[in-house]
């Protein structure tokens, strides 16, 4: 996997997936920035909310669950001083479906941060990681 990043003004860089996708980053104004994009270590937590929803979703589709929506919020905390590094990582999966089984969701989940998700097991070895969800029927 690559990617590339380059330098824009400031403190804005534009970020180029392997996969031809790109996205501008940014900093604070009181960092030099401009507020145009995510910051680096936003970036960070999306990737791993969407690495985790990936799972999850394919897992619960995979076993024939009638999913119609998944909503990830993430909470975080991060060290105080360099390297800030996150500590505490929380992934609330709010999950919408049709008949869909409290502990069908939960293994899902479970299979996600224990197996599956590169991206959570690998911050896991800086911060704690946790993850709760509430379903939703879905009419």
């Amino acid at each position: 996997m690559k990617v590339r990043l380059k330098w824009v003004e400031q403190v804005s860089f534009l970020a180029q997936s392997e996969s031809g996708h790109a996205v501008l980053m940014d900093g604070p104004p009181e960092g030099g920035g401009r507020n145009l994009g995510p910051r680096p270590m936003e970036m960070v937590l999306m990737g791993a909310a969407g690495c985790s929803t990936y799972d999850v979703i394919h897992i619960l589709k995979k076993a024939r669950a009638d999913v119609r929506d998944c909503v990830v919020d993430v909470d975080a905390d991060r060290a105080g001083e360099d390297p800030k590094v996150f500590t505490r990582i929380h992934l609330h999966f709010t999950v919408t479906g049709r008949g869909l089984k409290p502990e069908q969701v939960e293994r899902a989940i479970k299979l996600s941060a224990e197996k599956y998700c590169s991206a959570t097991i690998m911050l896991a070895k800086t911060a704690e990681v946790t993850h709760d969800f509430e379903l939703i029927e879905a009419n």
